[in-house]
C-alpha cells in the first residue's frame, strides 16, 4: 500500500512541475529578459556579457518565429504577422546594440520581452 502511496505522490508531483508551452516560452523570455537586465545594471562589470546574452535572446526568438510560421500553427494571420514584425525588429535591434554597445538601447528587448511574457500568460 506504501510504494502505491509513493508512486501517486511522485506523479502527482512531476505532473505539478510539467509548464505548457506557453509558460515555458513566456519563461524563457523573462529569462533572456532578466539576463540583459542583469548587464544594463552593472554595465562596467558585466558589459562583456552582453554578446551571450544577445545571441541567446537572438536564438530565441528565433525559435519563436519557427514556430510561429509553421504551418500547423493555428494561431491568426495577423497574429503572426505582428510577431514577425517584432521579431524583426528585435534582430535588427539586436544587430544595432552589437555593433554600438549601450545600456540605454537594451531596455527595449527587455520590455518587449516582458510584455510578451505576460501575454503568454494571459496577465
Amino acid at each position: 500500500m506504501q510504494s502505491g502511496f509513493n508512486a501517486y505522490a511522485a506523479a502527482s508531483k512531476t505532473a505539478q512541475n510539467v509548464q505548457s508551452p506557453r509558460e515555458l516560452e513566456a519563461g524563457l523570455l523573462l529569462k533572456a529578459g532578466a539576463r540583459l537586465q542583469m548587464i544594463v545594471d552593472d554595465w562596467a562589470g558585466r558589459s562583456g556579457d552582453l554578446d551571450g546574452a544577445l545571441a541567446y535572446n537572438r536564438k530565441l526568438w528565433t525559435l519563436l518565429v519557427s514556430a510561429v510560421i509553421a504551418e500547423d500553427n493555428p494561431l491568426p494571420v495577423e497574429i503572426k504577422r505582428n510577431i514577425l514584425g517584432l521579431a524583426n525588429f528585435i534582430f535588427n535591434r539586436t544587430f544595432q546594440i552589437a555593433a554600438a554597445p549601450e545600456p540605454a538601447a537594451i531596455g527595449i528587448l527587455v520590455n518587449i520581452n516582458r510584455d510578451i511574457a505576460a501575454g503568454l500568460r494571459g496577465r
